[in-house]
């Protein structure tokens, strides 16, 4: 059994990722460690963990009993937490901020359906932003063919978990309830690691317009992005199916897609439509799984040499 350490505790991305971790075959979760809630037991915060752990709270971090490591605190505190302490020879690190997804410290950015083969010999892995997520799975087919050669215009609609479980105006349940709501229109934080991690797979930086929306449901991504492509319906179809044919997680759905077909699971469905010149796709996925704690969990498996999908085959409910 591999022992793992969470540190920033008492988040959504932390309570999903302990209800991962508690069932999981080869992981044994040694410290759960939060400033907050040091001394108290865990399933009062995550509820949906009662019964299943006693864990406690713990105030200090003993990384020595760790084999993994998950961060899962705000942005800016992995960083921090670094300055003071020392990681263990042999730990392995799995980031769940953006402290270090510009790969820089030794991180590996951690999409396993682009850099499978750098996160299984990764010591340090960098998990990517929910949109950051959705929003490449729609686009890496393309760039990896070099035919992102024109605007790319997202809109992407996410729950509310996506602002984090601190209270603010937006994420109230009476201003967000039967409500929408654009936020940080081209200027998303998200954008520097998908221009980034595109350009360096296509060789030249795209541009990506991108309008991020407020929704009024708790989990869940759904981002339609459409650009000028040159391929047809059934050539699009191809690429797309031969470029996600090994993804466990990725699947080219035959249709339109909706967010129940992915919430509590760790899959992205995309969906493709050509209309007049231009290439319309669709990518949904749960922003707490496979935009957070599960494509953690992913890739500690990956670093692990344990089998991709261990503890993560979980199935959407229809209603």
């Amino acid at each position: 059994m591999y022992k793992i350490g969470i540190i920033g505790g008492a988040g959504y991305t932390a309570g999903e990722l302990l209800r991962l971790l508690v069932n999981h075959p080869a992981a044994e979760v040694a410290f759960v460690h939060s400033e907050s809630h040091a001394g108290e037991p865990v399933a009062p915060t995550h509820e949906g963990l009662w019964g299943d752990t006693d864990l406690v709270f713990s105030a200090d971090a003993p990384l020595e009993q760790a084999d993994v490591l998950f961060l899962c605190g705000a942005h800016g505190k992995s960083a921090q937490f670094w300055e003071a302490n020392k990681m263990p020879e042999g730990l392995k690190v799995i980031d769940l901020a953006q402290d270090y997804r510009d790969q820089s410290e030794g991180y590996v950015y951690g999409l396993p359906e682009w850099q499978k083969a750098k996160i299984q010999g990764a010591t340090k892995i960098a998990n990517p932003g929910c949109f950051a997520t959705a929003i490449q799975l729609a686009l890496l087919p393309l760039a990896a063919k070099g035919l992102l050669k024109e605007a790319v215009n997202v809109t992407a609609i996410t729950g509310s978990t996506g602002a984090g479980v601190k209270p603010g105006a937006t994420t109230h349940f009476s201003w967000r309830n039967n409500n929408l709501s654009a936020y940080k229109v081209f200027e998303h934080q998200h954008l520097l690691e998908i221009c980034r991690n595109l350009e360096s797979l296509q060789g030249a930086k795209p541009t990506i317009n991108f309008v991020p929306v407020r929704g009024d449901f708790a989990r869940g991504i759904f981002a339609t992005l459409h650009t000028p492509c040159e391929l047809g319906q059934q050539e699009a179809e191809e690429l797309y199916k031969n470029y996600y044919k090994d993804a466990p997680f990725t699947f080219l759905f035959p249709g339109q897609v909706d967010l129940k077909q992915v919430v509590n699971t760790n899959k992205c469905l995309i969906s493709l439509e050509k209309h007049d010149g231009e290439l319309v796709i669709t990518s949904v996925i749960d922003n707490l799984l496979k935009g957070a704690a599960g494509q953690a969990v992913q890739n500690m498996n990956l670093m692990l040499g344990l089998e991709e999908t261990t503890g993560l085959k979980l199935k959407a409910s229809a209603f």
